[in-house]
């Protein structure tokens, strides 16, 4: 077995414009997992999230931790509409994101999805999140409810694939 590229592109947007919406839609089932990086900002200070399947029924569990080297904390919530992504206190300063939906085309689990985050200027921080269902993964929906994505924002989804 000779070893290859195990993260294969599936698609990259570049928001030539602000918007408060990003999906990923027509998701293949062939890989194991999917990774999604982010980096950009947004317009105003706000939450951010993400739905799966257009799903917003109270599906969605998470639990965070951060730090911001002066002070740290920790939470959860349960019977979420959507997934936490990351909140942006600052308006447009560069954020990065790093999800890892794992077994994300198995129709007998339910979803993990695992988050890495930081920003320019708030804190670094960590969350698992929960998906209760079983469906396999297919669209991938990126909200900013409160502000728009800023434009040159840029989502590149990756498919990891089997070795």
């Amino acid at each position: 077995m000779t070893a290859g590229a195990t993260y294969v592109p599936i698609a990259t947007q570049t928001l030539g414009s602000a918007v408060s919406t990003v999906t990923f839609s027509s998701i293949p089932s062939t890989y194991t997992d999917l990774i999604l990086v982010f980096t950009g900002s947004v317009s105003a200070g706000t939450g951010t999230n993400f739905t799966l399947n257009g799903d917003t029924g109270a599906n969605y569990s998470l639990t965070y931790i951060y730090g911001s080297g002066s002070s740290a904390g920790s939470g959860r919530g349960s019977n979420q509409s959507n997934a936490g992504y990351e909140y942006m206190p600052t308006a447009n300063a560069i954020h990065t994101n790093i999800t890892h939906f794992m077994n994300y085309a198995n129709t007998n689990t339910y979803k993990t999805i695992l988050m890495r985050l930081n920003g320019s200027t708030v804190q670094a921080s960590a969350q698992a999140n929960l998906w209760r269902s079983t469906a396999a993964i297919t669209s991938i929906a990126l909200s900013a409810p409160s502000a728009n994505w800023n434009t040159g924002s840029q989502f590149t989804l990756y498919g990891i694939a089997a070795a």
